[in-house]
């Protein structure tokens, strides 16, 4: 097939053969096979080159699709070709707003975001080469050996309440303030790296979260808050949420010390992907702030 359109471009045998490093005899007879298996003439020979027959007109642009096909399917995966494939864990939460800030700042690197479940998940697409980095807050000591991991970025906790909490006019709290409210994040999955932050959060400073109830989703989970005077739930700062503005469900600080979710990316050792180096130096890494608060097994790692 490539040969058939080096001909068409070339107008020559010879020329086309130059063009592909090849014997003119060679490109003679990948047209030759071409034809037999297509069962009509595809050229006819002048005194000035080849002319395309009215069967090779008609077949030219198909193989021309067929070959930039050919090179997609090449560039999909090839190494530094293929578009660079993130899990984000959730395209409302922290990692998706930061691997935005990449790609606005290097447009040129193509992206592929997946999501996957959970860190367990990650770690397997790693290790099989189906995602090149994931965004996790994950123990160090429990990855494998091919997997390495730096701690990127610390998004602090925000209490969320509707307008009837006894903590809704609050401008910020401390995790202290929060012991003996009731705090419901329905659908958290135990096993988990999310639920393992939150539990060391609870037993850290003596609070009562509450996961049993069926996750439906954001916003039947917005609808609730709304209406209880007693019901409040934590959100990453830079999780985008959007609720109608007669909710008035308000977004408090928690100071003293702030609770701070640790984003870790991962990847797999001797990925030789291009961009994953990109990605990496753009994001840098982060050693944990004075006065936050992270658990102890969400150590910086390399």
């Amino acid at each position: 097939m490539r040969s058939f359109v080096a001909v068409v471009d070339a107008g020559r045998f010879q020329d086309a053969a130059d063009d592909l490093s090849i014997t003119q005899q060679a490109v003679s007879k990948r047209i030759a096979t071409l034809e037999r298996t297509l069962g009509v003439r595809l050229f006819t020979r002048t005194a000035r080159g080849a002319r395309l027959t009215v069967d090779g007109q008609a077949f030219l642009p198909h193989a021309r699709d067929l070959l930039r096909v050919e090179e997609r399917a090449l560039a999909s995966v090839r190494p530094g070709r293929r578009p660079l494939r993130v899990d984000v864990i959730g395209r409302r939460l922290a990692p998706a707003s930061v691997l935005g800030g990449f790609h606005r700042a290097r447009p040129e690197v193509e992206l592929d975001v997946v999501t996957l479940f959970d860190a367990g998940a990650a770690v397997e697409a790693l290790a099989s080469g189906s995602i090149d980095a994931s965004f996790r807050a994950v123990d160090r000591s429990r990855l494998p050996g091919d997997i390495g991991a730096v701690r990127v970025f610390d998004e602090p906790v925000q209490l969320l309440t509707g307008p009837g909490h006894p903590l809704a006019d609050a401008t910020a709290v401390t995790p202290a303030d929060l012991a003996g409210h009731l705090i419901w994040m329905p659908g958290i999955v135990a096993g988990t790296e999310w639920a393992a932050y939150y539990e060391t959060l609870a037993a850290a400073f003596g609070l009562t979260i509450e996961v049993t109830g069926p996750g439906f989703g954001t916003d039947p989970l917005l609808d609730t808050l709304a209406g209880s005077p007693s019901l409040a739930t934590f959100v990453g700062e830079l999780t985008r949420l959007v609720w109608p503005s007669e909710q008035g469900l308000r977004r408090i600080a928690v100071h003293d010390p702030t609770p701070v979710y640790p984003h870790s990316l991962i990847w797999r050792r001797g990925n030789p992907h291009a961009a994953l180096g990109d990605l990496r130096e753009h994001l840098g890494a982060v050693k944990q702030g004075t006065g936050t608060w992270t658990p102890e097994w969400a150590t910086e790692a390399a």
